[in-house]
């Protein structure tokens, strides 16, 4: 009905149960004539080759699909092989799917064997309120493109970003944009489980740069629930400085969850800085990370509340790699330079398979400018 009054109304409706096309009939004949319906299986259907420019699946595939024998993986086959018959070159197959992983496996996997551009938009969250607390999973939809098979033309293969107006990020092989969705899906359920009030224990999670995709920013989630609120004490940011990331009160989950005591906040997401990335000043993270720590704010909210951001000090700290390696014994390692308390720098070594642990540090002095004369 939504499609039909925005517009779009040349519509074939198709179900197996003739009681439903019934009823579909009687609502709609009058008020939406152009709109039609038929009993049919979506699996053998009696349309032409190249039917329809657009097929639409709101469920089918996920009520379809609800084990994994071999006779339901057949019917999966059969309905998707369908599709790409009645759809015209250019035409799209729009799948509204959980993705559990099952279904995704299955989807992906079929359209990714060539013939099909594949998009993904995640179209809702998922539920983070109490009342709707057993529906905690985001819904996407697939966009699957027929496109000509061209030898050596490559699969296409993108997810789009959460935010609007950004780039759709590409994958280079199935299992990775698989990936991607399954990380969309752990990111709501950690969501859901914040906003039950269900995080006893510290959460961690990272945010990945956009382009490069490597860690940008590690997020330690640390409740309080001894704290008494207040109208201002309900949630806070806290920076660590590079560099210091080390120290036991930010490196251990004791230390953060001691933090999280002194600062007085219900919750406190203890932010730390990643090696290989550049960070300008606090002004420019604190404006970078306001809409995604706002997802992971706690219930009860107060509306327009201004979210502190903290930190150790005055600035963000520096860090300079002065040099890298890999050890047979150990792996890849670091050696960076680190600005310490006050005017205070030291030079590290960091073997990156154990990032919060200094192998060994000595304390630079400074360098001495002064120019004797003869």
């Amino acid at each position: 009905r939504g499609l039909y009054d925005a517009g779009c109304q040349n519509l074939t409706n198709i179900d197996v149960s003739e009681v439903v096309i019934r009823q579909m009939k009687e609502r709609n004949s009058s008020r939406r004539p152009n709109m039609t319906f038929q009993v049919m299986d979506a699996t053998q259907t009696t349309f032409d080759d190249s039917y329809f420019q657009t097929v639409l699946d709101k469920g089918t595939l996920d009520a379809i699909m609800t084990d994994t024998d071999e006779r339901t993986l057949e019917t999966a086959d059969k309905m998707m092989s369908e599709i790409g018959r009645l759809l015209t070159c250019g035409g799209r197959f729009l799948c509204v799917s959980l993705a559990q992983a099952h279904v995704l496996e299955k989807l992906v996997g079929h359209f990714s064997q060539g013939g099909f551009m594949i998009r993904v938009h995640q179209v809702m969250q998922g539920s983070t309120s109490e009342s709707d607390s057993q529906f905690p999973m985001p819904v996407f939809v697939f966009v699957m493109t027929k496109v000509r098979q061209i030898s050596g033309f490559p699969t296409v293969l993108e997810m789009m970003p959460d935010e609007e107006g950004g780039k759709p990020a590409r994958w280079a092989s199935p299992e990775e944009l698989m990936e991607a969705v399954k990380e969309r899906q752990r990111y709501a359920l950690i969501r859901n489980r914040l906003n039950q009030n269900q995080s006893s224990q510290e959460i961690s999670l990272d945010l990945c740069d956009g382009d490069s995709r490597k860690s940008r920013y590690t997020f330690y989630i640390v409740d309080n629930p001894t704290v008494r609120l207040s109208h201002s004490n309900h949630f806070a940011i806290f920076i660590i400085p590079q560099g210091r990331e080390t120290e036991w009160l930010f490196g251990s989950e004791q230390g953060r969850r001691q933090l999280s005591g002194s600062v007085g906040f219900r919750r406190l997401i203890i932010v730390a800085l990643h090696r290989d990335q550049q960070y300008t000043d606090m002004k420019a993270i604190q404006s970078e990370l306001s809409a995604k720590v706002l997802e992971l704010a706690p219930p009860g909210l107060p509306d327009h509340q201004q979210i502190p951001f903290l930190s150790a000090g005055e600035d963000i700290g520096a860090r300079t790699i002065q040099h890298r390696g890999k050890s047979d014994f150990s792996g890849e390692y670091v050696v960076e330079d680190v600005k310490g308390d006050g005017n205070s720098s030291y030079r590290r070594l960091i073997f990156l398979s154990n990032q919060n642990v200094v192998q060994s540090e000595a304390r630079l002095l400074p360098i001495n400018t002064h120019i004797g004369q003869k």
